[in-house]
């Protein structure tokens, strides 16, 4: 099966630049973001800055409750623990 790219088109440039303006950042992103249905401060405020009680549950990602037991033993057993996380912060590590 053929997969296609869709493209959505641009928000209009008056919505662009107001969102833009308010939130001090370049077209670009404020253009995903409309596209995103983030389209108010208040929106893309909870989006940059969630607060804890938006952000999904850590223990929906696989083996984490594995994770955590290892830590937990490390801990108790006067291990040492190496924290490894890759230089651009995308969140993928």
């Amino acid at each position: 099966m053929e997969k296609r790219w869709l493209y959505q088109t641009l928000p209009p440039i008056n919505e662009i630049n107001e969102l833009g303006k308010q939130l001090n950042i370049n077209s670009y992103l404020t253009a995903i973001l409309l596209q995103r249905g983030i389209n108010d401060f208040e929106t893309a405020k909870k989006f940059f800055r969630p607060s804890l009680d938006q952000l999904h549950d850590p223990f929906l990602m696989q083996d984490m409750e594995a994770a955590v037991n290892r830590i937990k033993s490390a801990i108790d057993n006067s291990e040492r623990i190496l924290v490894y996380g890759d230089y651009d912060v995308d969140g993928v590590t």
